[in-house]
């Protein structure tokens, strides 16, 4: 399967190495303490910027200043708002590169039972799931993304290349045109929904 820009879905950073397959418990408990004793950015500063940027990158038609847009939502879909979850979701990201991946599902599963409104965490598990063969973890978990944050377009990226991959175009264009309808300048997605669209319409021909 071709592989796209799909923002985490798909695509995991390393980060710095981890020694331990369960989280130390006291950096975590450092992290509480720190976390709590912290006054944390309004809720809604975070939803104002995303809706600021999801509106600049459907504004956008310069493929190059829409990636750099595209970044940007990435990395503030990607942030909890909570240090101690950031950390798990960056040793789930180390085991992951270190191809340890109970010790990832573990860690994902511990941001999510803390945050479960946090989409990045459960983009990752889409990500894992697919790259283990889950495929049908995967849907579920892009689903629970997309409930969460209907313009999540690495996501929709992601189900699309499932779908296609499972022999339901029909639906795969669906998601791209829906993923093209947030993020338009995304030549690779502009590709695939034409390709798409030629070969569904020769297929009823």
């Amino acid at each position: 399967m071709r592989r796209f820009r799909f923002y985490g879905l798909f695509f995991v950073a390393p980060l710095v190495a981890m020694t331990s397959i369960v989280a130390p418990a006291g950096q975590l408990l450092a992290q509480q303490a720190e976390e709590h004793a912290a006054v944390a950015k309004p809720e809604t500063d975070a939803a104002r910027t995303i809706d600021q940027l999801l509106t600049s990158l459907k504004r956008e038609r310069d493929p190059d200043a829409a990636n750099r847009i595209s970044a940007e939502l990435m990395g503030a879909w990607n942030d909890s708002g909570s240090p101690t979850v950031n950390l798990l979701m960056q040793w789930a990201n180390t085991a992951i590169s270190e191809k340890r991946n109970p010790a990832a599902l573990d860690f994902i599963d511990q941001a999510i039972v803390l945050k479960p409104d946090f989409v990045g965490a459960w983009n990752l598990r889409a990500t894992l799931n697919y790259t283990m063969g889950n495929y049908r973890k995967s849907v579920s978990d892009i689903n629970h993304v997309l409930a969460l944050e209907p313009r999540h377009f690495g996501a929709l990226a992601g189900l699309a290349a499932i779908l296609s991959e499972r022999g339901s175009e029909e639906m795969a264009l669906k998601a791209w045109e829906r993923y093209l309808d947030i993020y338009p300048a995304d030549r690779d997605a502009q590709n695939m929904v034409s390709k798409l669209s030629e070969k569904l319409a020769g297929s009823r021909t």
